[in-house]
């Protein structure tokens, strides 16, 4: 029995790439643990030796004087310790021997699934301890397979599989088995709370951000900065971006050569359409900007609205909502707003207003209406 114990135990060191020193310290307390579950007792010891081929288990029971004991479990009678023991002396433990097969199905099934538990923790710790200098970096991975009926994916980074699920996948995109495609990352799981490991998206906004530090050796260097980013993943993105010296063109040099540093953006994205704007600290400015390719003739800030919302049943807190009033020309009011009220959404998200368009000639308050 002790050679197939060994044998299995080479195999989980080899399939899990654990440290055969702490694989049997975790393999020791879960026996330990069982036993104790099975036969109630205090004191159990377990020795394994891979070198010597050695698994012994003891229980320890204080030896008494009375022959009847109170806890049979933890006391024996020196009568009977002495079967074990000829020397052994009132108050000494005696070591009695556990047969394995005897630990019963229960205690096994329990040191079992103690075991798988400690080395699926194990795993989880070592992933977290692997990427935890890269969360909200982009990586590349490797498409393996794709389930048909949900569209959630199975994907290799540094040969680990992920789960990748179909909603942080762009909307549209459809991968096959051996596509390579950038994921941004974006939390490293709490292994107590047993979430997933490592969140993997495509739908993320900062993802737009990290391609174009890929792309554009200006924002990688610190050079060109990406103040803000708004995104419709699959449809449009609207980033904002500022330079540091004023020889250097920030949309330029994000638009690149023959626009080629934002088509690579685009084609990794599948398509998406990406809007730069130049950022500009006056926020009437950066408004009429973030409304682009419309016109705008006039921003107006309006008093911000606090909102008290709740979080949970007893948290309440303060929102304060910026608003602004933007006046377009009649025949670029539809512009402004865009399809599906899409170019006003991104200008929100990007500007951090609540934006009310209106068309310069329409009546205050149908004009309202309409935007709205």
């Amino acid at each position: 029995m002790n050679e197939q114990f060994f044998n299995a135990l080479a195999d989980l060191v080899s399939e899990n790439e654990i440290d055969r020193e702490v694989l049997i310290e975790k393999i020791r307390d879960a026996i330990t643990k069982a036993i104790k579950k099975e036969t109630g007792s205090e004191n159990v010891r377990v020795d394994i030796d891979p070198a010597t081929g050695k698994l012994e288990m003891y229980i320890l029971k204080e030896v008494m004087k009375v022959m009847f004991v109170d806890e049979p479990e933890n006391e024996i009678y020196i009568g009977e310790a002495q079967a074990y023991d000829p020397d052994i002396k009132v108050g000494d433990f005696v070591e009695i021997p556990v047969n394995p097969a005897k630990i019963g199905r229960v205690a096994a099934q329990f040191a079992k699934q103690s075991i798988k538990h400690d080395i699926k923790d194990f795993e989880r710790n070592k992933l977290i301890e692997q990427y935890k200098d890269r969360e909200h970096e982009i990586v590349t991975a490797t498409v393996q397979k794709v389930e048909p009926a949900t569209g959630n994916a199975i994907i290799t980074i540094d040969k680990n599989e992920h789960y990748f699920y179909r909603s942080e996948q762009i909307p549209g995109e459809v991968l096959k088995e051996g596509d390579k495609i950038k994921v941004y990352i974006v939390s490293l799981g709490d292994s107590e709370k047993r979430q997933p490991v490592v969140k993997l998206s495509r739908t993320h906004k900062d993802l737009v951000k990290r391609l174009f530090e890929l792309e554009v050796p200006e924002i990688a260097d610190g050079t060109v900065e990406v103040k803000a980013i708004s995104r419709t993943e699959g449809v449009r993105s609207k980033i904002a971006v500022w330079s540091k010296d004023p020889n250097v063109d920030a949309v330029g040099a994000c638009i690149g050569p023959k626009k080629s540093r934002i088509t690579a953006v685009c084609q990794e994205l599948k398509g998406e359409k990406i809007d730069v704007i130049n950022w500009v600290e006056d926020e009437e400015q950066f408004i009429a900007k973030a409304l682009a390719p419309a016109e705008v003739l006039k921003v107006e800030l309006l008093e911000p609205e606090v909102r008290i919302e709740h979080k949970g049943e007893e948290k309440e807190f303060e929102r304060v909502i910026k608003k602004c009033r933007v006046v377009v020309p009649n025949n670029q009011f539809s512009l402004a707003i865009g399809n599906k009220g899409q170019n006003a959404k991104l200008a929100a998200g990007l500007t951090g207003y609540k934006i009310d368009i209106v068309p310069e000639n329409a009546p205050e308050e149908a004009a309202e209406d309409e935007a709205e």
